[in-house]
């Protein structure tokens, strides 16, 4: 009898549900940080893609047949100016229009020379920088924006506060200004980060690419100075 009792007791009981615990994913975060995330997204988006550009750009910039100075010195040394500025052309490298730019020049002072490559130089450097000012900023503004997103945050955390008039403090009126202000710290702060270390290796890519151009120039005036 008490066996059947016991086994009615337990048959009567609810069913208990076990519910998981919530995960913080990604998505969650973003949904957090408030409308500063999607600026951050916009910048890192931007730092993908001038990264890309620019990489691919000095790359190219920086690949150079290893005949190129010779062929442009035997067609010197034969006279034949008019194919040392085809092979320029077709060439198309930072390399090639200095020096086409300089055998332009020949028969002019030496002076005169240098001073027209340098300026194909000057503004082929300059073709080669553009976009590092974004970079820079991106990667000096985007922990600022994560910055104002946690004073931001911390606002509505002390409003939320101050409209309680029970005088007790909910933690659940709390956490969504204490999630802005820690996810925009986050977010700023990995994309500040990321964008400063593509900038600076950006610009070692910039310098070995200069680099080189002062070598060919040197030896493009090595070339002319030599005695025939």
């Amino acid at each position: 009898m008490n066996l059947m009792l016991i086994l009615q007791a337990t048959t009567n009981l609810a069913p208990t549900t076990i519910t998981a615990p919530a995960e913080m994913n990604l998505w969650e975060m973003f949904k957090y940080g408030g409308p500063i995330m999607y600026v951050l997204v916009a910048m890192f988006a931007l730092a993908i893609y001038l990264f890309i550009e620019r990489l691919v750009t000095l790359k190219q910039a920086s690949k150079e047949e290893n005949t190129f100075m010779n062929r442009i010195k035997d067609y010197i040394y034969e006279g034949k100016i008019d194919a040392a500025k085809k092979l320029c052309q077709s060439t198309d490298t930072p390399t090639s229009r200095m020096v086409e730019k300089g055998i332009s020049r020949l028969g002019r002072p030496m002076s005169d020379v240098l001073v027209a490559i340098e300026n194909v130089g000057n503004m082929e450097i300059a073709k080669l920088e553009k976009g590092l000012v974004i970079m820079a900023s991106i990667s000096g503004g985007a922990p600022m924006l994560g910055f104002l997103g946690t004073v931001t945050g911390m606002v509505i955390t002390f409003f939320n506060m101050t409209q309680n008039s029970t005088g007790t403090v909910q933690l659940s009126s709390l956490t969504v200004g204490v999630y802005q202000a820690m996810v925009t710290t986050v977010g700023g702060l990995i994309v500040g980060i990321l964008a400063y270390f593509a900038y600076n290796y950006l610009v070692s890519r910039v310098d070995s690419v200069v680099r080189i151009l002062e070598s060919k120039t040197m030896e493009f005036l090595d070339l002319l100075n030599e005695p025939a």
